[in-house]
């Protein structure tokens, strides 16, 4: 593959296969690729370096360390630019459709259908659910703290951050948590880490990362302005969603609580309902961002249903799109800068710090209401722990809960 030492505009590369294609392999992918974004990127790797030798190993670590350091769900993220660079901007659009519309399609059906589910059998396995979300998010805070926050400095600055986000109005303490993370890492995080081989050049000109950036910025500012001087409710829903996608750093899981300040504060879904999702999500494959279809299907209000869902879902995954355009054909030269590379280690470590608020609230609290469920949310825990499949932990905790509803 062509090699690119600069990041100046260039002329794409003529596509190497078709938008068919690409759609087949990643919708293959989308119905089977059950664990998270983690599991997710071996996936890919398997499937797309080893099996269909799209990229080299060097290219595919390249890509997959950019889309660690954008906002955005970076499964997804890679995905697209797998597409991209296979089959340009239609081979983009098909990987992201096969591997994002099994999910959403199941999650947005739940959430039309979880009304119908009454009685107590049906009520403790939806409280199951909420407990697959607190075991879910606490092995997610542990396996990030040890990851990105590993030392005493970004361990300070995740707890700095767990206390303004619980402490402050929740949307602006969460940005202010991750804003002033970065801004700790500039002045505590700078270090000699190591700098993987040259980026490879992808198929996006300069140009087009610039259109792109000022699309995600002037959406960003521009979205919560024609809502505030419109008044539309229909807008209001679309920026929140598109807030929650453009300012999640660390994907998956970290989308937990800017959701929950998004949609449970203002009281479109209940805290209920929205722990119930979420621990549905649990048992999905492809990307955990489809949780925001069955939070646009549930809401209240305008735009709900199968087009709340379809709203939802293109609102928060459209600013990390954006984003990762905007970035590839720099990427090479910004991801050498040591100051960049200090604040994104700083921002990482703020993001431990508010996804254990969530844990907290509203997860904690909306599920573990007795011994009971903390024996079972435990025992949820442990499994994941073991490297048990998700989708096991989440059958365990519904057949728990409907069988706790059933003797209650």
């Amino acid at each position: 593959m062509e090699k690119a030492a600069s990041p100046q505009p260039h002329e794409p590369a003529p596509p190497q296969g078709s938008p068919g294609e690409v759609l087949l392999a990643f919708l293959k992918l989308g119905l089977s690729a059950f664990g998270g974004p983690i599991a997710h990127i071996g996936y890919f790797r398997r499937e797309f370096v080893e099996r269909r030798k799209w990229l080299s190993e060097t290219a595919y670590a390249d890509l997959v360390a950019l889309a660690q350091f954008l906002p955005g769900p970076a499964s997804s993220q890679v995905g697209f630019a797998l597409g991209l660079q296979r089959a340009g901007a239609l081979g983009a659009a098909a990987a992201w459709t096969g591997f994002t519309l099994p999910s959403a399609i199941l999650m947005t059906a739940f959430a039309l259908t979880a009304a119908a589910f009454k009685g107590p059998v049906a009520a403790g396995a939806i409280h199951g659910l909420k407990l697959v979300a607190a075991a879910v998010v606490a092995q997610a805070v542990l396996g990030m703290a040890r990851t990105l926050a590993p030392d005493a400095r970004r361990a300070g600055i995740a707890i700095a951050a767990l206390a303004l986000a619980s402490l402050g109005p929740p949307r602006l303490a969460q940005l202010a948590a991750i804003g002033l993370g970065a801004a700790a890492g500039l002045a505590l995080c700078r270090g000699a880490e190591g700098v993987a081989p040259a980026s490879s050049r992808w198929r996006v000109s300069g140009r087009a990362g610039l259109t792109a950036l000022a699309l995600y910025l002037g959406l960003l500012i521009g979205l919560p302005a024609a809502a505030a001087v419109t008044g539309s409710a229909i807008l209001t829903r679309v920026e929140a969603f598109y807030r929650s996608g453009a300012l999640v750093f660390g994907g998956g899981h970290v989308v937990l609580p800017l959701l929950k300040a998004a949609v449970v504060d203002p009281g479109w879904v209940s805290s209920q309902m929205f722990l119930a999702g979420y621990g549905a999500a649990q048992a999905m494959p492809g990307p955990l961002f489809t949780f925001a279809a069955f939070l646009g299907a549930a809401m209240n209000g305008p735009a709900s249903g199968i087009a709340g869902a379809a709203m939802a879902l293109a609102a928060i995954f459209v600013p990390g799109l954006l984003a990762l355009v905007a970035a590839l054909p720099f990427w090479g030269a910004l991801r050498t800068r040591p100051l960049a590379r200090a604040a994104m280690r700083g921002a990482n470590a703020a993001v431990v710090g508010v996804l254990a608020g969530a844990l907290y609230d509203p997860v904690w609290t909306s599920a573990v209401l007795g011994r009971l469920d903390l024996v079972l949310a435990a025992a949820g825990f442990a499994l994941l722990m073991f490297r048990v499949p998700p989708i096991a932990v989440v059958a365990f905790e519904i057949i728990a809960g409907g069988a706790r509803g059933l003797w209650a």
